[in-house]
């Protein structure tokens, strides 16, 4: 039997967690998705735990054998026991009261078995009193959310490089393999596939810059604000002594927030980062468009490039053969697009001193971050590794594009390009054999300004001097 402010309650006796745990098990039946989802959120609940008992100890503030079993406790949480005492839902009423109160009465129950006594008998021990010491949920539970996203954005960041990597190993196989480049879907000017491929190398590496940036910006915390940044209960040099201690138990570069009140109610931090997210979620779905697109076919397609078959594509068609994995790629996008505007709207909702609402902004960034850590793994692995090129259809459809005629403005001027291009529409002849006929180049100045290193290197053809003409036709 447990007691607290509304009555007693029995609670389970193999349990770790006490009575304000069951009392949020019965208040938010919202996911079914419990805190444990999220090993990562676990243990940093339990850094942030150990990290308060080690600075309590210190200043004297809690006895030495409480504060060694507390440590104990948060060291075999951290280790990955007793995570699935972890059982309130993610999405909460309280700020995250029941988060905090569910790591307080798992570790002070375990700690008391560490000093010999029995889980509940909190006289010698306290949930509230010893590990909850100099804390609140409002300085707790932030700081827990930032550990756990600095820790997987990591694994994003890695997912995300491992793609970049894949994508340039692509833009090296396809350095040589000419091809149209296209603006609003029509024929623009020539390229070669390996700069469309390193073109999504380059996007992905600017987006783990990003990404960096914003595991920079929560690493900033407001532990020992306690309840709205004023440091009510908690000892002057508390704030910076739990800060350093966390920095050594969780290996992550946390710092005190210079004005503690402000930081205990803003949440413009998880709104940058879920932005961050909003934007590696628009590239990676645009680069998938790009390659449905180019792989559309087989027969009357772009089939441009062919993406290693994954699974048989329809219960109907014979053969059919679909490119899921950009497809999925896609839908979580979507998804973390629309994490992102939840984000937005529980960051706008928050109100004076405290953002009630920082459950649902934790659970959406987590997430999106484990989403596209998921997505990134499989389009690099089942996607890009194995993509390969017909070179030689493409190299036909830079023959015969009208687009190539951009190359010969230099040479013969606009209008002379314009006449041909239309030339070239109207009797589906190609652009060299025109130019050729019309005695506008010859067949060798013509290959030399036609030639793959000229058509796609940067700058495209050189100018002819200043007051020489371009032609003499």
């Amino acid at each position: 039997m447990e007691h607290d402010l509304l009555g007693d309650r029995a609670v389970p006796a193999d349990a770790y967690f006490g009575v304000h745990t069951l009392r949020a098990t019965e208040n938010f039946p919202i996911t079914g998705i419990p805190i444990s989802r999220y090993p990562d959120l676990i243990t940093a609940l339990a850094c942030v735990k150990q990290a308060a008992a080690e600075a309590n100890r210190e200043l004297a503030l809690l006895d030495a054998d409480k504060a060694d079993a507390i440590v104990g406790a948060c060291q075999d949480i951290r280790a990955g026991r007793l995570h699935g005492q972890f059982v309130v839902d993610v999405i909460q009423g309280g700020a995250g009261t029941s988060t905090n109160m569910n790591a307080n009465e798992v570790i002070a129950n375990a700690a008391l078995e560490r000093l010999g006594r029995a889980r509940g008998e909190y006289m010698y021990l306290h949930p509230l009193e010893d590990v909850n010491m100099s804390q609140s949920t409002n300085d707790v539970y932030p700081t827990a959310v930032k550990l756990a996203l600095f820790c997987l954005a990591r694994g994003l960041g890695d997912a995300m490089t491992g793609l970049a990597e894949a994508f340039s190993a692509k833009a090296e196989e396809f350095a040589d393999v000419i091809k149209m480049g296209r603006t609003q879907l029509q024929d623009a000017v020539p390229m070669t596939l390996g700069q469309e491929f390193g073109s999504y190398a380059v996007t992905i590496r600017e987006d783990v810059e990003r990404l960096a940036e914003a595991m920079a910006l929560i690493t900033e915390i407001n532990l020992g604000g306690t309840a709205i940044g004023t440091g009510l209960t908690a000892h002057p040099r508390y704030a910076q002594l739990a800060c350093a201690r966390l920095r050594e138990i969780a290996g992550i570069p946390v710092t005190t927030a210079a004005d503690l009140v402000e930081a205990t109610q803003d949440v413009g931090s998880f709104v940058l980062f879920s932005g961050v997210l909003k934007r590696v979620a628009i590239k990676l779905s645009k680069i998938c468009n790009d390659l449905r697109l180019l792989s559309s076919g087989p027969r009357t397609g772009l089939s441009e490039i062919g993406l290693p078959p994954a699974q048989a594509g329809s219960s109907i068609m014979p053969g059919k053969v679909n490119p899921v994995i950009p497809e999925v790629v896609n839908q979580v996008a979507f998804e973390v697009i629309g994490y992102d505007v939840t984000v937005s709207m529980a960051a706008e909702a928050g109100q004076l001193q405290l953002n009630a609402f920082e459950p649902v902004i934790a659970h959406s960034l987590f997430e999106s971050v484990t989403r596209l850590t998921a997505a990134c793994g499989a389009l690099t692995d089942r996607c890009v590794t194995g993509i390969t090129a017909d070179a030689e259809h493409l190299r036909r459809t830079v023959e015969y594009s009208i687009g190539v005629v951009t190359a010969l403005n230099p040479h013969i001027g606009y209008t002379a390009a314009t006449s041909i291009a239309a030339e070239a529409l109207a009797t589906g002849r190609s652009i060299p054999s025109l130019v050729v006929g019309r005695e506008l180049l010859t067949e060798a100045e013509l290959a030399d300004i036609l030639s793959p290193e000229n058509l796609v290197r940067p700058g495209g053809a050189p100018v002819p001097p200043q007051g020489q003409p371009c032609s003499t036709g």
